[in-house]
């Protein structure tokens, strides 16, 4: 620590994003990236943007993308909120919607960015345990006071919550902001944004970095009211007014107008989640039913610390999270068929 350090610095426990090793002939199923490349016509509007114009500022306010995917949700464009990757969006929403005296109500197993965010703003929490299934419990979030925010699928249980139970929590929260983070929502759920309308304290936030394979661009928007997307523009006009730049929007824009090849890609992980999912089981593992882009298993005769040392090894990551009720599970990434069956293949001489 730094003399110079404020206290907000030191009292902060930053994040700790999945490991991006430079090893060659790496098997990489730790950060839940798409496994296959971006639409081809994404890649040719990147390109095209990165042209002489890159010396002027781009659209502040990204009005051709709000424009893109207000059509695409059959939304309004002042319903849409763009940012630098869903983290971003995520920040501006803590900051503008999730900051009230009542304490903000998330899982106690989820996106470990929550409570970093909390510390970082000065928001009071509450950790709202999941079943013993590790599942959410929407009784557990009816009659509190405070702010909510879980992903859908949960992360990194993979759980997922149909839109019903969605529509239940939010009929038992009508005074306070709701936030549903549908980072992986595209790989087999079904998404909130139609309740948006009828609910105007729900945000629904969205990425590109997974099922459009767009991580590296670091795109994320949002989907809410009129009102609510006014604070988070009032707020990230106070942060960074230009946070998505030429090459960015130009992207983004063409992926979502490339409709065949998000499906085409959507359907192939869930394929090799599903073989995924009976060749863990086959070897003996507990693996969470999933609606994302990864599974959560762990073997009841080895600890998940030791089967992502062992893994490594053998140049195949996957995330372990050394925390309470969830350390022996590993967070598997579904990468190419040919990565499954070599993650299998090395389980196999494991277990």
């Amino acid at each position: 620590m730094s003399r110079f350090w404020s206290d907000t610095a030191r009292r902060l426990t930053p994040y700790v994003p999945g490991e991006q090793p430079k090893l060659d002939k790496l098997v990489k199923l730790n950060t839940n990236e798409s496994p296959y490349g971006p639409s081809p016509r994404a890649i040719e509007a990147i390109a095209q943007a990165a042209s002489e114009d890159l010396r002027r500022y781009p659209d502040p306010n990204s009005d051709a993308l709000k424009a893109a995917l207000a059509r695409y949700h059959s939304v309004a464009p002042a319903q849409v909120f763009v940012g630098n990757g869903s983290d971003e969006v995520l920040a501006h929403a803590f900051v503008a919607l999730l900051k009230h005296d009542a304490p903000l109500r998330f899982p106690d197993i989820t996106y470990s960015f929550y409570p970093v965010y909390c510390g970082l703003f000065g928001i009071a929490s509450t950790a709202i345990p999941l079943t013993d299934t590790l599942e959410i419990d929407p009784a557990d979030y009816a009659g509190g006071s405070g702010p909510i925010i879980f992903p859908n699928p949960n992360a990194p249980t993979g759980r997922l919550l149909p839109l019903a139970t969605i529509a239940q929590i939010l009929a038992a929260n009508p005074g306070v902001p709701v936030v549903i983070d549908e980072a992986y929502i595209d790989y087999g759920g079904e998404s909130a944004i139609p309740l948006v309308d009828s609910h105007p304290n729900l945000l629904v936030t969205r990425t590109f970095s997974k099922s459009r394979a767009l991580a590296g661009l670091r795109v994320g928007y949002a989907v809410g009211s009129a009102e609510l997307v006014e604070g988070l523009e009032r707020v990230k006009n106070s942060f960074n007014s230009y946070p998505l730049g030429r090459p960015a929007q130009a992207g983004a824009i063409a992926s979502v107008e490339d409709e065949p090849h998000f499906r085409d890609s959507c359907a192939r992980v869930i394929a090799s989640r599903e073989w995924l999912d009976r060749a863990l089981t086959d070897l003996g593992f507990e693996v969470l039913p999933s609606g994302a882009n990864f599974v959560f298993a762990r073997h009841p005769k080895h600890a998940g610390a030791t089967l992502a040392a062992a893994l490594r090894e053998r140049a195949i990551i996957v995330r372990h999270f050394k925390l309470p009720r969830i350390d022996d599970y590993l967070r598997i990434t579904v990468g190419t068929d040919e990565e499954c069956e070599a993650l299998v293949d090395a389980l196999k001489t494991l277990v």
